[in-house]
């Protein structure tokens, strides 16, 4: 689980606004752009792909002359005291991706994984991950979207990926934390809530979101909101 103070946002880079520190740590992942800090007086650079953990206290300055974009998250959880300071990470780099677009989109679910997803990835103790094909997961995200009214299988998302839907699935589970369907669940009953805060029917958000009747939806969502507690046996 999240710490209760973890935050993630995307942030824009570029002039030095003056140095600062924090009482938590501070951990940016490149997205665009090269961001070059100095932290507690040394020089470091983030860039694409790249990471790096601001411990608690340290005071720090950044500056990007021609723009960066990080993924940011602010944590209180002390796993990340014992991690490398600064690393390459080009296989955490599809996870942020998502995780930004789920930070302008308003994905509940992925904003509350992202944090323990980050550090897992991050941990040097972590085997090395290679794939030859790499997910354009905000890609298909908006396809899987766009397609909300349909009936999508494993084997659809697999599809549009160019994997094997066991493929895909490990994928999934690797790079995201959930199953295929429960990515997919997970964004339609988002796009649904976005729907009903501006006011559409319910049976116009069950028909555009997948769900065969607005009764349908409404137990989904009550679901998400209160999932029923694993068993000890289960």
């Amino acid at each position: 689980m999240a710490a209760a103070h973890d935050a993630l946002s995307v942030r824009q880079y570029g002039a030095s606004p003056g140095s600062h520190a924090h009482d938590h740590f501070q951990i940016l992942l490149g997205l665009e752009g090269v961001l070059e800090l100095e932290v507690d007086g040394r020089g470091w650079r983030v860039g694409t792909g790249e990471g790096m953990v601001i411990a608690p206290g340290l005071r720090h300055d950044f500056e990007s002359v021609g723009g960066a974009q990080c993924l940011v998250l602010d944590s209180s959880d002390t796993g990340w005291a014992s991690l490398d300071r600064c690393a390459p990470l080009p296989q955490a780099l599809p996870l942020a991706r998502y995780l930004a677009s789920a930070c302008s989109t308003g994905l509940a679910r992925a904003r509350l994984l992202g944090p323990a997803l980050l550090l897992e990835a991050w941990a040097p103790s972590a085997a090395p991950t290679r794939f030859r094909r790499a997910i354009d997961w905000q890609g298909l995200q908006a396809w899987a979207l766009k397609a909300a009214d349909e009936r999508l299988s494993v084997a659809d998302l697999a599809t549009r990926t160019h994997l094997s839907p066991a493929q895909f699935t490990e994928r999934c589970r690797q790079e995201i934390g959930l199953s295929p369907m429960a990515w997919l669940r997970s964004l339609r009953l988002d796009r649904a809530r976005h729907l009903r805060a501006q006011g559409l029917p319910v049976a116009e958000v069950a028909r555009r979101c997948g769900y065969h009747s607005p009764s349908a939806l409404t137990a989904a969502l009550r679901k998400q909101d209160h999932p029923t507690p694993l068993n000890a046996d289960d």
